[in-house]
């Protein structure tokens, strides 16, 4: 572990939200997610042998999940994994989150990584996981929860942008999608206001756009902030393009929003028309597919399209944090 004097961000070692990082521990974090490419590129190391990740999965996922497993074999590590947590495993008969995590602190994992259906899961796991009779502090990721935060997909979207402009700073972003019920929307909103000269463009219809507690905080930061429907107006002169789908699963019982807003928008070869020849087009994925799906397929060849780019970082951001927070060594590999 990190000694106390050399923290790196705030609430250390866990990875919370996406408020703990400021431009200082980000350019460490991006830093150490280069460093990553090259020990993959050089084989692999074993920064991490003999130690054990927990991924405890409530919410189904795929990227996150493997991307932190791949990460943590990559360092030399093992996993142990419950990607259906919510059905398989003791939650199933009312065990409180806290209750499971003093049982498997006491199983000396290096990490938990924990994605679950309830705002705020992950920061009452990590409250538990840092008490010392669990043997804590042992580093607790938030991999999403509910339609609160998403910080590590927010690392790696500022960490692909970052490789593609060299700076977040003066960023012009437009932001489009599911606002209201988007955690990685919310959460790379969170990190860009921490830089100079950036402005958002909130894209999105009125029943899903962005709620007020971001804005404000947004307009805390002085970040320009702009709200429209029109995604071709959104587009000129932006440098990144952020989609998100439209998520059924938030919408719950009430289907007939969903019905409404479903097909709000689609990023065809006309909207990338309108977008600079610099900029790029993210999305965190998984994608509607099909003739409605918000980025289809059919873009996918344009060279301003860098989604599974992004996906590939997120393997790197992981195992930086990884390397951050649990390897006997950080400055050998």
């Amino acid at each position: 572990m990190v000694a106390p004097a050399t923290l790196l961000w705030a609430g250390w070692p866990h990875v919370l939200r996406a408020q703990q990082f400021d431009p200082q521990s980000l350019d460490r974090v991006f830093q150490e997610a280069r460093l990553a490419e090259e020990i993959i590129n050089a084989g692999g190391s074993n920064l991490l042998k003999g130690k054990i990740v927990l991924t405890l999965f409530y919410e189904p996922s795929t990227r996150t999940r493997l991307s932190f497993e791949f990460a943590t074999y990559h360092l030399g590590g093992r996993v142990l994994s419950s990607e259906a947590a919510r059905e398989f495993s003791s939650a199933a008969k009312g065990e409180s989150i806290e209750d499971t995590i003093r049982v498997v602190c006491r199983y000396r994992p290096a990490a938990i990584v924990i994605r679950h259906y309830q705002e705020g899961a992950a920061e009452r796991a990590a409250s538990v996981a840092a008490d010392p009779r669990t043997r804590g502090p042992i580093p607790v990721f938030n991999a999403g929860d509910g339609p609160g935060q998403h910080p590590t997909q927010a690392l790696l979207d500022a960490y692909t942008v970052w490789r593609h402009r060299g700076t977040l700073e003066g960023a012009t972003v437009a932001v489009a999608g599911d606002l209201l019920y988007g955690r990685t929307a919310r959460s790379l909103c969170y990190l860009l206001a921490k830089y100079p000269g950036v402005s958002v463009r909130m894209v999105a219809p009125h029943e899903v756009q962005m709620k007020e507690d971001l804005l404000a905080y947004l307009r805390r930061h002085r970040v320009p902030v702009t709200q429209t429907g029109d995604l071709a107006a959104a587009v000129r002169g932006a440098d990144v393009l952020y989609v998100t789908r439209i998520q059924k699963e938030r919408f719950g019982a009430d289907q007939e929003t969903y019905e409404r807003v479903r097909d709000a928008f689609s990023v065809t070869p006309q909207i990338l028309a309108g977008l600079p020849s610099h900029a790029i087009v993210m999305h965190p994925l998984p994608r509607v597919e099909g003739p409605r799906s918000e980025l289809p397929t059919a873009v996918d060849a344009d060279p301003r399209v860098v989604i599974f780019d992004q996906t590939e970082a997120g393997m790197y951001i992981r195992m930086a944090l990884l390397r951050l927070t649990c390897a006997t060594d950080r400055h050998r590999h």
